[in-house]
């Protein structure tokens, strides 16, 4: 089966696409929200010494700091407003989410629809506003005790710190949702796509400069850029991977009419939580991190710097903790997005059968089968991506941008826009086909 970017690339008319009104309004309304993302990530925090801070940041950036910093497009190392970026919003819809598997109240609000997903959101809101004003006190309190960084440390400096950070996140997390509803994509994930690719430029310089120092043989350079290549065809294959489940639909009569069966299939995606167990898994390594991070640039040790030092990328502590946590979001997403046994019941009410399983409990039982193995696959792919790259970084030295769980983000964000502005196209020539059938009809009449 074709792609959607394949079927857009085969079915792409310029004429249609400039008669599109409303997606040409929805794509520039997401580029303009992009661009202002963008800036904001070039204005600094009030009382802070750039110079400073573009120091010690080189000898923290190798950690999970530096991961921190790919995901924000930069504006840690700048210690933008926007340095604290959509992570806390990232973190509060994890625990959200894990507390409606738990709590039954909230379990309820889940099963009442758009109503119920409405509060559920609030609260999601409110708790990110208390994360957010964690870790923004956090930072303020570790670029305090680095030294120098800040011009005049004090109450002051942390409470404006705190209301800037935290204003940015939410400014975000509304500029994300923003541009779910009147642009083209996720806003959340574009967001982080967009930090991830608006410094990829300067990682390849980078790089090659490092190639031109002699600090990296040409070989490796070849070789990354080689895997680079092999990770995205194998990304691509991996996310159209389905597993089809046959189904069946039995004669039936409407009226003195008589419909004969019908087979169609039910598609089960490879990878169906998509791009959320890397991020969340990465998310949960930055919370505790944090503060750590910047107390060890500062020269002080003890039980945060020692978290630091074991949370490196290449560390073995922080290869276990990324792996467990991208297996358990993969399978946790999957459960949530996907419920086998409302499956079955809607099969079974519009006369849909499995062959040779009994409708009901049993198909029930079955997709779940299949749904754990293909998770189980899936979530190995998720995490062989992400932690093989991480190894030749740790390895070579080479800059975040190269990453798996770069790649995989850019990767994954690209093809569901594409699909996004593909469906935009399509609903927009059946329109003009309805518009001039009706046409039609009223000159004949």
């Amino acid at each position: 089966m074709a792609s959607a970017a394949e079927q857009l690339a085969a079915n792409l008319n310029f004429s249609a696409f400039s008669k599109a009104g409303e997606l040409k309004k929805r794509i520039w309304f997401t580029l303009g929200a992009l661009i202002i993302y963008r800036l904001g990530t070039y204005i600094p925090l009030p009382g802070i010494n750039p110079q400073a801070l573009a120091d010690i940041f080189q000898q923290t950036q190798g950690g999970v700091l530096g991961l921190f910093n790919m995901f924000s497009g930069g504006a840690v190392s700048r210690m933008a407003i926007f340095a604290l970026n959509i992570m806390p919003y990232i973190s509060a819809s994890i625990i959200i989410q894990l507390l409606t598997s738990v709590v039954p109240s909230l379990e309820t609000l889940k099963k009442e629809g758009e109503a119920g997903r409405k509060i559920i959101n609030q609260y999601t809101r409110y708790l990110t506003v208390v994360l957010a004003i964690f870790q923004a006190w956090g930072i303020a309190f570790g670029l305090e005790s680095s030294g120098s960084i800040v011009l005049d440390p004090g109450l002051f400096f942390r409470i404006s710190t705190v209301i800037t950070l935290v204003g940015g996140t939410m400014f975000l997390m509304w500029l994300g949702e923003q541009i779910t509803s009147r642009g083209i994509g996720n806003g959340i994930s574009l967001i982080i796509f967009a930090g991830i690719v608006a410094e990829l430029p300067s990682a390849i310089g980078g790089t090659l400069e490092l190639g031109r120092q002699g600090a990296l043989s040409t070989g490796i350079i070849l070789g990354v850029i080689l895997m680079s290549v092999l990770v995205i065809a194998f990304i691509v294959y991996m996310e159209r991977a389905q597993r089809r489940l046959l189904i069946n639909y039995p004669k039936r009569q409407v009226g003195n009419r008589l419909y004969e069966g019908q087979t169609s299939f039910l598609p089960l995606k490879l990878n169906t939580a998509g791009v959320i167990p890397p991020i969340f898994a990465s998310s949960l390594l930055l919370l505790p991190t944090t503060i750590a991070s910047f107390q060890q640039a500062g020269g002080e040790t003890g039980f945060l710097g020692t978290i630091a030092s074991h949370l490196a990328h290449g560390r073995p502590a922080f290869m276990v903790l990324y792996v467990a946590l991208i297996v358990f979001f993969a399978f946790f997403y999957t459960a949530i997005v996907f419920n086998p046994a409302e499956t079955a019941d809607n099969l079974k009410k519009h006369g849909g059968f499995i062959p040779g399983i009994r409708p009901g409990e049993r198909t029930a039982d079955y997709i779940d089968y299949v749904l754990t193995r293909i998770t189980t696959v899936g979530a190995a792919y998720i995490a062989f991506i992400c932690l093989l790259p991480e190894v030749l970084i740790s390895y070579a030295a080479l800059p975040f941008y190269f990453g798996g769980t770069s790649l995989l983000i850019v990767v994954t964000v690209t093809m569901d826009t594409v699909a996004q502005v593909h469906g935009h196209l399509m609903a927009h020539q059946y329109e003009g086909l309805v518009k001039k059938s009706r046409l039609k009809g009223a000159k004949r009449r």
